[in-house]
């Protein structure tokens, strides 16, 4: 008997609390979803938390974990090196990447104020403002390489001798703009090798600063209204380390469909086969439809599919639940052609994402498994508040997905020695 293949929707920042302009529900509760809410009463819901109760993850870990990464390595995933392998460049050992944020910045006596930690989210021009930065020398045998990835994110990898990823974030993060920018610090000021590396962090802001805010693109665009990409951000700073991969170790053909750059960079550093296309953006624009058929083209030759999915994401972090809850129904309708298939379907997302905070909490997330072999629980329909009635009960991420692997029949009894996958 053949073995079901498997979906496994990741619907970024899916989860959500209640907004006043929703009438108290979240966006997903207030969101018209009928073909969710059949997948959700042909098979068992839950609420999944990504690694524990109460503890907010950036999109690398709550991904990554859904993408059988081993929960004992958690701690050696960074988001510098996820996203430098999303934009392809060369993770060799010894250099430090970081995740970074083209940003509107304007000098504020000994620092700069940050005026948009996302320059307008910009989206064209960016890669002509990269290549300014690229290859920057920053003295003391550093060398900075620069790349644009989606819309205003970019990875900063520095190359040289005696660096280290034990420094700070100069990036506030959402909801502290207010703080300016923060100086890049060492972790420990005694040891030299972060110090080094701070030092060069701050240098290549410094310099990155001058250079584009007399760039061409930042002047078209200041003649346009737009706010100008002139500083760069960084946080997530790490080096490359080998992750293990439990999907992986288990054989399985697996592919993932996509565009957001941290997304791609799991894919890669995970073996994984990346099917990506222009249509495939991380904002509301891109084309769902699309997205659904290339996922179900690629079960042809593989056995395991994951969809990520980034608006609904967008929208929180832009305060916008409306927008949000009209997403998550856009999504709805196109899953439509994964109905009836015989497929083993899983319906999740990555974190939850609070559309009257914009940031990340640690709530846990809406989440089902259906499939032809699978139990039936007693939820009707696919929300918070129905789901916290199902099946599944509270779960994590790395068992959320072990359940799909068992209903595709793809698992077996645990052996001692694979612990640390869980």
């Amino acid at each position: 008997m053949a073995h079901p293949k498997g979906i496994m929707i990741i619907l970024d920042g899916l989860g959500d609390r209640p907004v006043e302009a929703l009438e108290g529900r979240t966006p997903l509760e207030a969101a018209a979803t009928p073909n969710l809410d059949r997948m959700a009463a042909s098979g068992l819901c839950g609420m999944m938390h990504p690694i524990a109760p109460g503890v907010p993850v950036g999109t690398q870990m709550g991904v990554g974990l859904l993408f059988g990464l081993a929960r004992a390595d958690v701690p050696r995933l960074t988001r510098g090196p996820v996203e430098a392998a999303g934009v392809g460049l060369n993770l060799s050992d010894g250099n430090v990447t970081f995740r970074c944020n083209l940003a509107t910045v304007s000098p504020n006596g000994q620092g700069f104020a940050i005026e948009d930690r996302r320059a307008g989210r910009i989206r064209e021009g960016a890669e002509a403002l990269a290549e300014a930065l690229d290859g920057m020398d920053l003295g003391e045998g550093i060398v900075a390489r620069f790349r644009p990835s989606t819309q205003h994110r970019a990875v900063l990898m520095l190359e040289g001798e005696h660096l280290s990823e034990a420094v700070t974030d100069t990036d506030p993060g959402a909801g502290e703009r207010a703080r300016g920018r923060l100086a890049c610090l060492p972790r420990d000021a005694s040891d030299p090798e972060a110090e080094r590396t701070a030092r060069a962090v701050n240098t290549f802001f410094l310099r990155s600063h001058e250079i584009l805010r007399t760039h061409p693109v930042n002047a078209a665009r200041a003649a346009k209204g737009l706010p100008p990409a002139n500083g760069v951000l960084t946080r997530g700073a790490g080096k490359h380390r080998p992750l293990r991969n439990f999907v992986r170790r288990l054989g399985l053909r697996t592919a993932v469909v996509g565009g957001d750059g941290a997304v791609v960079g799991l894919s890669r550093l995970f073996g994984f086969d990346m099917i990506r296309d222009r249509r495939f953006t991380a904002l509301t624009d891109t084309d769902l439809d699309a997205k659904i058929a290339a996922g179900r083209r690629a079960l042809d030759d593989h056995d395991l599919v994951f969809i990520h999915i980034k608006g609904a994401d967008t929208c929180a972090h832009d305060h916008d639940p409306v927008g949000k809850k009209a997403f998550i129904e856009r999504i709805d309708a196109a899953l439509a052609p994964l109905l009836d298939q015989g497929l083993a379907l899983a319906v999740t997302g990555d974190h939850t994402t609070d559309s009257r905070l914009g940031r990340h909490t640690g709530d846990p997330v809406p989440s089902l498994v259906a499939a032809p072999n699978g139990r039936v629980d007693a939820v009707r329909a696919f929300s918070e508040s129905d789901c916290m009635r199902g099946g599944l009960g509270a779960i994590s991420a790395t068992a959320f997905l072990s359940v799909l692997l068992d209903l595709m029949d793809r698992t077996h009894i645990l052996r001692a020695h694979e612990a640390f996958y869980y």
